[in-house]
């Protein structure tokens, strides 16, 4: 891998660059490498996950010590990581509202969901060991009426592992262009995971698009979805099967316009330019103060104008 980059930088001719690690793990064959800034993207607590690989927590540490910024995927993940670092931000997962509003319309059904009967409750993402899987097949064995549509690659858990009925319907992984086909077709949208070490610090990018899809949510109780989804309203929260039974069909008596008027209202917040703007700024006060640390002569921060990024940067957030 080393010697891969090191041949893409010197055919591209590619002098300065700055870092972005989205695993420490990389730090295996990147720590050579000089860098205009090194930005650390924590989506998720990954040692935390199953299969996790030995060192990871090390390779963290040397990354968080070598970091000019740090990126949380969501609060919860942030206040974990705030004290190890002292520039470190939540960016929680924006959303492409226009794709997944498509949803909102009238659509063909895909041809795999098409014979599926109604109501149909949908989950798209990786199936793994953060999912309830008990929760869902008991869900699903009270409910026989209620049609499970599940949607992403079964990835970490053994495929004879995963509860079988007739309203369980496991039909793979799709491209990210034909999620708000299957949307929808759905009544309500789901986010069945467990609450484990693995699901402690998650924040599920599918809430919002759920919400710009126009669908009813039904949750556990993971933290970032409780707040702010379940505060404000935008999400049923439940963890016994009884619960989860009462809150779908709480949900599937909701309309589609008081689903869509309270969602639109949140999602008018929030968009992927607006939180990749926010990182542009963070990693452009990165490299300037990054110059200014390694500068033979450093600059006067008190001499710069006022409304100089580096003036007006702040290392500590809160």
């Amino acid at each position: 891998m080393r010697s891969l980059l090191d041949d893409l930088l010197a055919v591209e001719d590619v002098n300065r660059y700055v870092l972005w690690y989205y695993t420490p793990m990389a730090r295996a064959f990147t720590r050579h490498l000089t860098p205009e800034a090194i930005v650390y993207d924590c989506m998720d607590e990954l040692a935390a996950f199953a299969g996790a690989p030995a060192g990871l927590a090390d390779a963290e540490r040397e990354l968080l010590d070598h970091a000019d910024v740090v990126l949380t995927g969501g609060q919860s993940l942030y206040e974990l990581k705030r004290h190890l670092h002292s520039n470190v931000h939540a960016v929680p997962s924006s959303v492409d509202v226009a794709h997944f509003a498509r949803a909102r319309q009238v659509l063909v059904d895909p041809e795999d969901q098409a014979h599926i009967p109604a109501p149909r409750l949908g989950f798209f993402g990786v199936i793994d060991e953060r999912m309830d899987t008990e929760l869902i097949a008991e869900v699903a064995r009270r409910r026989a009426d209620w049609h499970f549509v599940l949607l992403g690659p079964v990835v970490k858990i053994d495929l004879s592992l995963l509860p079988r009925l007739p309203n369980l319907h496991y039909l793979g992984p799709k491209p990210y262009a034909a999620l708000p086909d299957y949307l929808a077709g759905w009544s309500v949208a789901l986010l069945p995971f467990a609450r484990n070490e693995s699901t402690r610090f998650i924040s599920p990018t599918k809430t919002p698009e759920y919400l710009a899809a126009g669908k009813p949510v039904v949750s556990t109780s993971i933290r970032d979805v409780v707040e702010p989804y379940g505060t404000l309203g935008l999400a049923r929260i439940a963890d016994t099967a009884p619960a989860f039974i009462e809150a779908i069909a709480a949900a599937l008596e909701s309309t589609p316009e008081d689903i869509a008027r309270e969602s639109d209202r949140f999602l008018e917040q929030t968009s992927w330019d607006k939180t990749w703007q926010r990182i542009v700024t963070l990693i452009e006060e990165a490299v300037q103060i990054r110059k200014i640390r390694h500068s033979p002569r450093p600059l006067s921060l008190s001499a710069r104008p006022l409304n100089s990024p580096i003036a007006t940067s702040s290392l500590a957030r809160p």
